[in-house]
C-alpha cells in the first residue's frame, strides 16, 4: 500500500505543478498583452506629439515676412490644413484650406494655392519679406493643428 500512496502523491504533485505552471503562463501572457497595449497607446501619443512639433515654431511668436512666405509655400498644398495671412495693407487671405480660427474646423472645400498676390508688391495681400508678423496655431477639438494665423504688426 505504501507504494500506491507514494504513486498517488507523485501523481497529485505532478498535476498540481502542471496546473501551477499553466496558471503562471496564462497570467504572464495576460500581463504581457496589457503591457503591449499600454506601450502601443504611449507610442501613438508620442507619434502624434512628434508630428505636431513642427508647428511649435509658429506658436505665439513674431516672424519675418520671408518666414511667413516659406510657411505659406510649405503648407498651402497640405490636406485639411490652412495658413491665414493678414497684411499691414489690409489684405487677408487663406492659403490652403480655409478654417475657423476659433474651432479649427476646416470650412472651405477648395485649396487656395495661388501665391501671386503674396508676391505682388502692388497687391493688398503682399507679404513684405522684411515685415513682422505675429503668429499663432489653431487646433481643432482633437488637438490637431489645422492652421497657422499670421497677422502683420504695424
Amino acid at each position: 500500500m505504501g507504494s500506491n500512496a507514494t504513486s498517488g502523491l507523485k501523481l497529485a504533485a505532478g498535476i498540481f505543478l502542471t496546473l501551477a505552471l499553466i496558471t503562471t503562463v496564462v497570467v504572464i501572457f495576460i500581463s504581457s498583452q496589457d503591457a503591449a497595449k499600454e506601450g502601443q497607446t504611449q507610442f501613438s501619443t508620442i507619434q502624434t506629439q512628434l508630428s505636431q512639433t513642427r508647428f511649435n515654431i509658429y506658436e505665439n511668436t513674431t516672424l519675418s515676412g520671408s518666414q511667413v512666405m516659406n510657411a505659406v509655400r510649405q503648407y498651402n498644398n497640405e490636406a485639411q490644413f490652412g495658413v491665414y495671412v493678414q497684411t499691414g495693407k489690409g489684405g487677408s487671405t487663406y492659403y490652403g484650406s480655409q478654417f475657423n480660427q476659433t474651432t479649427g474646423i476646416i470650412t472651405g472645400d477648395t485649396n487656395n494655392t495661388a501665391l501671386s498676390p503674396a508676391l505682388n508688391e502692388a497687391d493688398n495681400n503682399f507679404i513684405n519679406p522684411s515685415g513682422k508678423f505675429k503668429s499663432s496655431v489653431v487646433r481643432d477639438a482633437n488637438n490637431m493643428v489645422r492652421g497657422i494665423v499670421f497677422v502683420q504688426s504695424k
